[in-house]
Formats: C-alpha cells, structure tokens, sequence
C-alpha cells in the first residue's frame, strides 16, 4: 500500500519501516504493507552494529542533520490502544499549529474547520484545496477527518462473487492509518510545503509543546529525525480519535437514541434516502437507525465508485485537456496491486476513476462537495444524483457525456444501481420537494459540536482552532 512518493523519499527506510510498525499496533499495518512500501521506497540502508547511547537532549538549532538513522526500539514508541490525555492534547496543539507550513502560517485545521463540517479549503474558492502559498491550489476538495477512526485499511472484499476495493484514507485510499495520512500534508509542496523531515521536525522542537512532545515519546525524541516525524503523526493520530472529532452528538444521533423525534421533512427525507427504488444513498451511505447505537451508521461503506461527476474547470490541473484525475489509479498514487489470486478479481482498468464513498455526517456544513468540489450546493448534488443519466445535457452539455473521464474507463461509470439506472430522457429518479426533503435529512447528520462552531474568516492568528477548549 504505497505511500505518496514524496512521503515514501522523506522518510527513507528507516522512517517507513518505524510508520509501518506504529500503523500495524494501531490496526493499520501489515506485513504485505510493508513490503509494498519498501519497495516503493527510495531507500538507503541504516547503519549496521550497536548504536552509542543517546546524547541528552540538543536545543533546537542542534538538531542531528537529516540521513540514515536507525529507530528506536518500536515496543518503546507503540502508541496505546486508548490514547492518554496528554497525547490527545499534544495532537491538538500539532493539528492547530500554523508554524509547521513553509512559509508560516497554514496549519492543518485550515483544511478542516469543524464549522465547515471538518472539510474546509483554506479559503479557496476554486472547490479544491489551496496550499501555505496563495498560488499552491491541489487537486481535490479536503477530505473531512472527523470520524476517521472508523476507515478500515486499504484492501478488498467480495460480496455475491463481486470483489471491490475498500478503505484506506484520503480520496484514493493511499494511507493505511489515520497517522500516515497526518504525515503526507506536512511534505506536500500543495499544501504545507515543508521541504524535509527535518524541516517539520526543527519546527516541533522550537514550539512550546516541545517539552510535551519530549515528555510524551522520550527524552531523546528529537535526536532520531525519522522517529520523531513519526511520532508526530501518531499525535495527530491520537486526537483525531478523540470525542472531539467523533462526538455522535447529532440530531440523527438523538433520534437513534430515542431522545427526540424527526419533523415531518427529516422523517421524510430519511424514507427517500433508504428506499432503493428512489434515493437508494444507504446502499453506499449505510446506517441503521433502528439500531439504538449512532455507531451503526457510519454513513460509508468504504467503497469505491465512479459516478461520473463534472469535470472541475477551475482546477489548475485540468487546463490541460489530457490530464485526468483517476483516483485509484492515480496521479496521487500508483495503482494498488490487485487481489491474490483465487478469488474473484477487479482487473486494474476497472478501478480507474473511482474514488473512495465519503462519510455523510456533517455534509451540510461543507461548503464544497465531491472529490473535485464541483459542487457547491448540497441540493445540486443530490439533483445531480437523481438526473445524472436521465438529462445529462444538464451536467456535461450539449454532447451529454462524461467529461472527466477517458473514454477507456467510462464502463466504470456506476449505472446498475439507483438512482444512476435511469433511461436517457426519463423522468427524474426525485421530485424538487424530494430533494429538499433529503438534504433536509441531511442537516440532521450535523455534530451540535460543529454547529456551535460558527464559520469565522481568519484573522493574524489564522482560522478558527480545532477542538479548544
């Protein structure tokens, strides 16, 4: 399971080997993933033989340079089944940090304020995310992080004989674990830009949780670059576990607890959404409201899908008519390996252009939605869902085809399930006051915890922090 190829020359070997052991304690890793990531890896060897003891702890400016390392002992650096206050609090102040982009200013909260539903752009207004400098625009629309604790890994599953990729984090499933996904935009020239490593790690040091951190992973953390980058994903990691981000404080969550009931529209919207001959979003978006526990609507299935939607002009990436997003298959990572053999199989072009089913709580609150943030209305998203195949002159124009999609890959194009089964000129699968009555649905998903959290624009202290008290 490759990580982004400029985490994977970051870290080196041995920092990808310490990722790996980190992310198999917390549920992510396996060996197969370790392979694959040594493998994919522009490597050079640690050093051989008994290292000397560690030096007391350098002051910033001490800080060993960067190169072949060998880790410390990973039974000393597993982060604990249920993260300790202190952790959570260290992971906090990291995700909340505008120090730890280049230039400074930009810290990892801005693409994910919680009055935006976690899924924010950094004041973009392009539907895709923009960087540390005002001219690094990304590829995709944020992803929202609340909730991630619940992504399984990256791997496969086969229902009725069909096999299909599920899990993993980002759009396209690239990261195994909540904690290799906090690293990749710290080292992503589009986003936080930081050059090294060790450039994310002399800023740590400097800050005034350094203590903390020092307090938390060992005294001798800084000394070890690739150790201590690690442990600052397994921070983050650790307070995006928290209650803080996965509250199931919503009014859908009261109504599954049996504390109030849905108005009329909500009870509605609710039926349209799990009927699969109109909606039918729970076949993907699954929830069980019945159940008594918030847990069991997830509102993902973890799956991947094409759906078709349009092509994003204002990404600076499509101006080029030949450039295509595929998710799965790229550009942001290399193609995952396909299932062992023996079991039924996807083959690897039928994997392009599928991008990973996102969570729906706290959807209302984005202000931007799909992969390519095409859309920035929820009720023309779920208009585009409920007309996609019966007026597609209205997504794509006159030609009525998919636009960002290569041809070679538009069978992979969703059209077996509703609503995306309709005939060319058809009725719309949703009435106008149906589509209402589902996102009215819709904003029931929303944490109170996001709702209280008002959207404000940033000031000289940048945007709003996550999860202070």
């Amino acid at each position: 399971m490759p990580l982004p190829p400029f985490l994977s020359r970051t870290l080196g070997a041995p920092g990808l080997a310490l990722l790996l052991t980190l992310a198999g304690c917390g549920g992510g890793g396996t060996p197969a993933d370790s392979a694959a990531l040594s493998d994919t890896a522009n490597t050079q060897a640690a050093p051989a033989g008994p290292q000397a003891a560690p030096a007391p702890p350098p002051p910033p400016r001490a800080l060993p340079a960067a190169g072949p390392q060998t880790p410390p002992p990973p039974a000393a650096l597993t982060p604990p089944v249920t993260a300790s206050p202190n952790r959570i609090q260290l992971g906090r102040l990291i995700f909340n940090d505008p120090n730890l982009s280049e230039p400074r200013g930009t810290a990892c909260v801005a693409c994910h304020q919680p009055g935006q539903g976690f899924a924010s752009n950094h004041g973009s207004r392009t539907g895709v995310a923009q960087g540390s400098t005002p001219a690094a625009i990304g590829l995709r629309n944020a992803m929202a992080n609340a909730y991630g604790s619940f992504v399984p890994p990256f791997g496969y599953q086969t229902v009725d004989g069909e096999t299909e990729a599920v899990g993993g984090h980002f759009w396209d499933g690239r990261a195994n674990t909540l904690a290799q996904q906090a690293l990749g935009p710290l080292l992503n020239p589009l986003e936080m830009n930081n050059p090294t490593m060790e450039a994310v790690v002399r800023k740590i040091a400097a800050s005034g949780y350094a203590a903390q951190f020092r307090q938390e992973f060992g005294a001798n953390v800084f000394n070890n670059i690739p150790a201590a980058f690690v442990q600052i994903g397994v921070a983050i990691e650790a307070f995006e576990r928290s209650p803080q981000l996965e509250p199931f404080d919503s009014r859908y969550d009261g109504m599954v607890r049996g504390q109030l009931q849905f108005t009329p529209a909500e009870a509605r919207g609710m039926a349209l959404f799990r009927d699969p001959a109109k909606g039918n979003c729970a076949a993907c978006h699954t929830m069980n409201p019945t159940s008594g526990n918030p847990r069991d609507s997830l509102f993902t299935d973890f799956t991947y899908y094409a759906t078709g939607i349009p092509r994003n002009r204002d990404i600076p990436r499509n101006a080029d008519p030949a450039f295509f997003d595929l998710g799965l298959c790229g550009p942001e990572r290399t193609p995952p390996a396909l299932p062992a053999a023996g079991q039924p199989s996807p083959t690897a072009d039928s994997l392009c252009g599928k991008f990973r089913i996102p969570t729906l709580r706290n959807v209302a609150e984005r202000t931007r939605f799909m992969h390519n943030g095409f859309f920035g209305d929820l009720r023309e998203v779920v208009r585009f869902y409920a007309t996609r195949d019966s007026n597609r002159e209205r997504w794509y124009g006159p030609a009525g085809v998919p636009d960002d999609l290569p041809a070679r890959y538009r069978a992979n194009l969703e059209t077996g399930k509703a609503p995306f089964n309709r005939p060319v000129g058809a009725a719309p699968v949703l009435t106008e006051s149906e589509v209402l009555d589902i996102v009215a649905f819709l904003r029931t998903l929303s944490d109170s915890s996001v709702l209280a959290a008002a959207p404000r624009p940033a000031g000289p202290a940048g945007p709003a922090a996550l999860g202070a008290p």
